[in-house]
């Protein structure tokens, strides 16, 4: 990787709360950041560990940045978002799939590996730390350095079920060194998802069943193990896995809630974002303003907004029935506020129970079981309606399963992902940006199965910087 010169976040946890501070790294040598003196206690760890969480704060990780991000990306290049003629067109060049060497998430990029060096400084000094708390800290920073190297190959990369071809194709580089000076190539898809199983399972059995808030638990690490082995095709490993997380599903009564922070039901792993700690308008990477007053920078999609049933409390915790100058539209709730709080201002939800139920739902009907899958199906609708479907047997379970990953992960940094590993292409409605769906349609409808554009390209800049690294077909 080039050497940066980066603006680093930390964040320590202090009687409870996440205090965040910069620190700009041009006071000292990047690569001479932390030394064996910083890491020396246990609390040393800690604070090191901390410190590898922030990076996910980072704009271009679950950050609002507008140049693209985990926290919207997946939606705006699928077919839940619409683009609103009344916003700033953030993120245009991947709405419209019209992204090259020159546009491209190159500030998630760049961010993914931050945390990734981070965490691998953490590992690299604790092998000497012989500390009661070292194995949940080695098991922590693992899975962060797994969660780093998931994202980043779920863009850049083919997901394994996605083709025949999928394994044997470009991966990305999977960096396990804390030095800025290596220039890493990249690994197959098949190899850079065995180092991430390599790094979750180390993790599942060294981190604790349950942690300090904000933190990553065993909970967390196996329902990342589930959703892992669902996209390498490894059925029963993601049923395994997804039965081990205990964490229930949020009942019907909190779903409102749990979008609205007066509500922690189904949360696996989330992120506190209060005043004076952090307090970041993450709701702006959607919308500006308030419920008379929206300017909104995408909206939920004409087509998405009428698959949910009138039964389903979904449409009550995810769309927004918003307007401005008169004009209605149907806005993107899920960061929307809190009740009567700052816009934008919400808790990071990165984790919830509910995709353990859905990967397990999808990986019992690809082996077949579809008593089971319908059975981890129903512990979703059940839920939500008031008068769940059920009973769907063949393509007909197959489609619903699909469905309902659809509807309940919304805007929750998945569907891109889904349609890509699924083989299928995206699909757009010419439906407009106002509620009705009349209005202006977003540019681009369509993005063919197979194309390469489901592999964004790596940065000219990253290529440049780096003689060993390959860029994707196509670009």
């Amino acid at each position: 990787m080039k050497k940066y010169i980066y603006k680093l976040t930390c964040i320590f946890l202090l009687t409870g709360t996440l205090i965040s501070c910069d620190k700009e790294l041009d006071q000292i040598p990047y690569d001479g950041f932390a030394t064996a003196n910083a890491f020396v206690t246990a609390s040393d760890f800690e604070n090191g560990i901390r410190g590898v969480y922030s990076q996910l704060l980072r704009g271009g990780m679950y950050g609002s940045s507008d140049a693209g991000s985990m926290l919207s990306a997946p939606d705006v290049l699928s077919d839940n978002a619409t683009l609103s003629q009344g916003g700033r067109n953030t993120k245009l060049y991947l709405h419209n799939f019209s992204y090259n060497a020159s546009t491209t998430m190159l500030t998630f990029y760049r961010d993914a590996y931050v945390m990734i060096y981070h965490a691998n400084q953490v590992l690299f000094y604790a092998e000497n730390f012989e500390g009661e708390s070292k194995a949940n800290i080695v098991a922590e920073a693992k899975a962060l350095r797994a969660l780093g190297h998931l994202n980043l190959a779920s863009y850049f990369a083919k997901i394994p079920t996605q083709s025949g071809d999928a394994n044997g194709s470009l991966g990305v580089a999977y960096v396990t060194e804390a030095d800025t000076s290596i220039l890493p190539s990249r690994s197959s898809v098949a190899e850079t998802y065995g180092m991430i199983i390599q790094d979750l399972e180390d993790a599942r059995a060294g981190i604790n069943d349950s942690n300090p808030a904000n933190r990553l638990n065993k909970n967390a690490v196996n329902l990342l193990l589930s959703r892992v082995y669902l996209y390498m095709g490894q059925w029963q490993n993601a049923v395994d896995a997804a039965n081990r997380v205990t964490t229930a599903v949020a009942p019907r009564g909190s779903v409102v809630g749990i979008w609205e922070d007066t509500s922690t039901d189904g949360l696996v792993f989330s992120i506190e974002n209060e005043q004076p700690v952090l307090g970041n308008a993450i709701g702006v990477t959607w919308s500006q303003g308030g419920v008379t007053s929206l300017i909104p920078e995408y909206v939920v999609s004409f087509e998405l907004a009428n698959l949910f049933a009138s039964d389903d409390i979904r449409k009550d915790a995810y769309v927004l029935d918003a307007s401005s100058g008169g004009i209605p539209y149907n806005g993107i709730k899920k960061l929307f506020a809190r009740p009567g709080g700052q816009p934008g201002v919400v808790d990071y939800k990165i984790l919830r129970a509910e995709e353990a139920y859905l990967n397990k739902a999808e990986a019992y009907f690809n082996i077949g079981n579809e008593a089971a899958a319908r059975q981890a199906l129903d512990q979703i609708r059940t839920n939500r309606y008031t008068n769940p479907p059920s009973g769907e047997t063949g393509n007909a379970l197959r489609d619903a399963i699909r469905l309902e990953r659809r509807l309940e992960l919304a805007f929750e940094y998945q569907r891109f992902f889904d349609l890509k590993r699924w083989g299928l292409g995206i699909n757009r409605t010419n439906a407009g940006d106002i509620a009705d769906g009349s209005g202006t349609p977003s540019d681009v409808l369509t993005l063919a199965a197979g194309s390469n554009k489901f592999q964004l390209p790596i940065a000219q800049s990253s290529l440049d910087s780096n003689a060993n690294m390959q860029q994707n077909p196509g670009y």
